[in-house]
């Protein structure tokens, strides 16, 4: 047993520090001495001390140390064909080596940690089709790569051979499906393996489940997972949990999103995925305290996940510390770049703090990433808004209004734009009409409605509404806005009793405190000026990039013990 196997036994054995240190040693004394150690042993050599420095985080040093060990291979290659020698120690040697498809796959691993997609794509693509062992495992990376870099055909094209290998992939199936593939094609190229195997046959209904979500289809997604879940063999399963709530999210019913959220919580208190989601809906509601406790628990669990800093930003930005919060958002794009909740985060910060155009960047980033996610664009039509772009934000409303149907959703961001334009008002009001007849409990859509019943001075018909709307949930927003229809008419105590209710929903909300202070400071009712806003900054989106936030960074930087990192 000479001094290469023993390194390679320790390797094996995860001694990764031990590896470090021996190989580098024997790395140069071959230097100094080229007549050590065969080309194949100095190949090996260099394989396993990348391995180590892979191990410690060191990703662009490890890429080199495998170039190197793929420079020290071709000269292998040249000796082993100069050679005729074919014996039985020659060719066990040989095969015993590192395989170079492994390193090429360890190299591309790098770039793609260090978001250098671009180079990661070319290694692989240097892989012959046909020598892509673990072919799956290339496929794979190239394929989510492609994917990112909005190359959609070649993409489709790595999921499928993925698929075609192992047919039970499910995250290649989510992949194909959110590129648009059609569910039954899909499903298609797993049956073989659901007939052949038994107690497979909620495959096709998960298929049809993803392909609805991706489709933007959310009351047919939420239907069939629902109908998965409560199989008794899939009930209470985290992930079905957790996209059960995702779709309620999108459709806009907060309250069964946070229960679903809340109950894969409870399933796996170590949960991670869609918790930045569910950190922001609380935060949305007004639980800071609560946001608060999620962050610190998430940054226990790991901080080198997007979801922790997303949840901190969230908590920041609903306490109006938009600086803290673009800061927050850029960390986690640094973990995350495709983290859909990050770029809201910044978006959202960099909207508030007037840096609209560079808000605009973010939001549509996060639309190529989730486009069937309404307050993607929702934050972009805010930001055209905010900017004067009228004609912006209409071409954007019509466009998701033709592209997603005529959905409570989409009729009410429809309508926000046209409450913009004293032209377009009655069509407004038509539009919110047709939203509150498909969904009374719309938030959103009742809100818009009471600011316009606000401007026609219609206070009797806009509490009608705000009561109908509070029977049977409880919203700060809701609250705050009939407190000030019932200043309108004159009925101040039950105003007081509003407000009180709101803050008690929400500590911070400043209108609500506002419209309290002038009642105790017994404002005369015709002096009252009646403020109806229903930005409650639903939908406002968190965003998150490291452009433009230097300052913001190198404030927050040093201050990460109060995020709750050690």
């Amino acid at each position: 047993m000479n001094v290469i196997d023993h390194v390679r036994d320790m390797a094996a054995a995860g001694l990764h520090s031990n590896v470090r240190i021996l190989s580098s040693l024997l790395l140069t004394m071959s230097n100094n001495n080229p007549e050590l150690f065969s080309p194949a042993q100095k190949y090996q050599l260099l394989v396993y001390h990348a391995d180590a420095i892979f191990h410690d985080k060191e990703y662009r040093n490890a890429a080199c140390k495998y170039s190197m060990a793929l420079q020290q291979k071709k000269v292998l290659s040249k000796t082993s064909k100069v050679r005729t020698s074919t014996s039985g120690a020659a060719a066990n040697l040989q095969q015993s080596l590192p395989s170079e498809i492994e390193v090429k796959y360890k190299i591309a691993e790098c770039y793609t940690i260090l978001k250098l997609d671009k180079d990661a794509i070319a290694v692989l693509e240097g892989i012959p089709s046909r020598q892509r062992t673990p072919k799956a495992q290339i496929n794979m990376m190239l394929a989510n790569l492609y994917k990112k870099a909005g190359q959609e055909r070649s993409a489709v094209t790595s999921y499928k051979e993925v698929l075609r290998q192992c047919p039970l992939a499910l995250d290649a199936i989510i992949g194909l499906l959110s590129l648009s593939v059609k569910g039954a094609e899909v499903a298609s190229m797993t049956m073989d393996v659901i007939q052949s195997i038994p107690n497979l046959d909620w495959l096709s209904i998960w298929v049809k489940a993803y392909a609805f979500i991706h489709a933007g289809e959310n009351q047919r997604a939420i239907n069939t997972i629902c109908s998965l879940e409560k199989k008794s063999l899939l009930r209470d399963n985290v992930d079905l949990l957790v996209s059960l709530a995702d779709v309620y999210f999108r459709a806009g019913d907060t309250k069964n999103a946070i229960l679903k959220f809340e109950q894969a919580q409870m399933l796996d208190p170590y949960l991670i995925k869609g918790m930045d989601v569910y950190g922001y809906l609380m935060a949305r509601e007004g639980h800071l305290e609560d946001v608060e406790v999620l962050g610190g628990r998430l940054f226990n669990i790991s901080d080198q996940h997007a979801e922790p800093w997303v949840i901190t930003g969230c908590h920041s930005f609903y306490s109006k510390r938009y600086s803290r919060a673009l800061y927050l958002g850029a960390k986690a794009i640094q973990l995350n770049s495709n983290s859909v909740q990050a770029l809201l985060l910044k978006g959202a910060a960099l909207r508030n703090m007037s840096r609209v155009q560079e808000a605009i960047i973010h939001f549509r980033e996060a639309m190529r990433l989730a486009p069937c996610r309404l307050d993607c664009y929702e934050g972009l039509i805010d930001c055209y808004l905010a900017s004067n772009g009228i004609r912006e934000a209409m071409g954007m409303a019509n466009n998701i209004y033709k592209t997603l149907g005529a959905n409570a959703q989409t009729l009410t961001i429809l309508a926000t734009v046209c409450l913009e334009d004293p032209v377009t008002q009655e069509k407004a009001k038509s539009l919110l009409d047709r939203a509150l007849a498909q969904r009374p409990d719309y938030t959103k859509a009742v809100v818009k409605m009471a600011e316009l019943l606000s401007r026609e001075q219609k206070y009797e018909e806009g509490i009608k509404l705000l009561r109908s709307a509070l029977a049977d949930q409880s919203d700060c927003v809701l609250h705050r806005m009939l407190g000030d229809f019932l200043v309108a008419v004159s009925d101040f105590q039950e105003a007081m009793d509003q407000y009180s209710i709101a803050l008690s929903l929400d500590p911070n909300d400043q209108k609500s405190l506002e419209g309290m202070q002038k009642m105790e400071k017994e404002e005369s009712p015709t002096d009252a000026t009646v403020e109806l806003d229903g930005d409650d900054m639903e939908g406002s989106g968190e965003d998150g990039d490291l452009e433009g936030s230097d300052s913001e960074a190198a404030q927050w930087a040093d201050q990460e013990q109060w995020f709750g990192i050690p």
